[in-house]
């Protein structure tokens, strides 16, 4: 009996094992849905109007955006829903962070994409199309104190309940986890940065608590640990 538990739990083991290994070649030109003639409503197209909503995210630019996609499909609903928004900075031990820190990246990473999603949702139903949330592998496993990590297991959740109750309707939810990717959120030199700032703010009995080195660390270890995990140019560049 146990012999036959441990055939099955190892062959499940290399099964996953050889699925994790497989890549997709040439990524640049998948599914490149407009040149082949599919309509894609991009929400934001340029870094200027990246940093424009992150600045006026808010229920009314959601509305608003909601009413165009509608005028934009009409009565074939809306077949895909892409949620790709994603901060990472305040990120910094927990210790260090205050509500407002945690606060900004959930609303961008986690809320923006459920409200997002509840606001078009009827839209998805009607065409029986389907939502792809992008969550992280840090939705796995939290590398890092700030409302990253947080927010990408609150992606994961959602995604979750949101599969099961959509499958009577037909409507698809996937989640994709990616790995290291050449983005600012990856820059070593924003973290530190990131790093600095915060650590400036402390309370002296913080700071000290850490030491002087705890922050020459983090430094020293920003381009040398996680983000440059893969050596130079191990990173895919994401434009």
């Amino acid at each position: 009996m146990w012999l036959y538990l441990a055939a099955l739990l190892g062959l499940y083991f290399l099964c996953r094992w050889y699925r994790e290994r497989q890549s997709v070649e040439g990524l640049p030109e998948k599914y490149q849905l407009d040149v082949r003639g599919l309509r894609v409503l991009a929400a934001c197209l340029t870094q200027q109007g990246a940093e424009q909503l992150r600045k006026a995210t808010s229920q009314r630019l959601i509305a608003a955006a909601t009413a165009w996609v509608k005028e934009q499909v009409g009565d074939k609903g809306l077949w895909g829903l892409v949620n790709n928004a994603g901060i990472a900075i305040p990120a910094a031990p927990n210790e260090w962070l205050t509500k407002d820190d945690f606060v900004k990246v959930l609303d961008v990473n986690l809320i923006g994409p459920i409200e997002v999603t509840l606001s078009v949702l009827p839209l998805v139903k009607r065409a029986r199309g389907r939502v792809v949330n992008v969550a992280s592998i840090m939705g796995r496993l939290s590398f890092f104190g700030g409302g990253y990590c947080p927010s990408k297991y609150g992606v994961e959740a959602f995604s979750d309940s949101l599969r099961r109750e959509m499958l009577p309707f037909g409507v698809k939810v996937c989640v994709i986890e990616p790995g290291y990717f050449s983005t600012t959120i990856t820059n070593p030199q924003i973290i530190i940065e990131n790093f600095t700032r915060l650590w400036e703010r402390l309370p002296e009995e913080t700071k000290a608590s850490y030491g002087e080195s705890y922050l020459n660390d983090c430094e020293y270890a920003a381009p040398r640990g996680f983000v440059g995990l893969l050596g130079e140019g191990g990173a895919i560049p994401v434009a």
